[in-house]
């Protein structure tokens, strides 16, 4: 399973639980705005070198 499926399941879980938790309106849209939010506004604090360092390591295989 690649990293990008793990991270989509995980943010499905976390959409899930929330509307299981608490229900319709305004907190779960928050709670799904943070879990979708938070690693792309990561991404796009990183310097262009640093991106590229990451792109490399995906194709890569990080740890492998």
């Amino acid at each position: 399973m690649s990293p990008v499926q793990k991270y989509a399941i995980g943010a499905g879980a976390a959409v899930l639980l929330s509307l299981i938790f608490f229900g319709p309106g305004m907190i779960t849209l928050l709670v799904v705005l943070g879990v979708v939010a938070a690693p792309v506004i990561g991404y796009l604090m990183l310097d262009p070198s640093q991106r590229e360092r990451l792109k490399r390591a995906r194709r890569r295989g990080i740890g492998s």
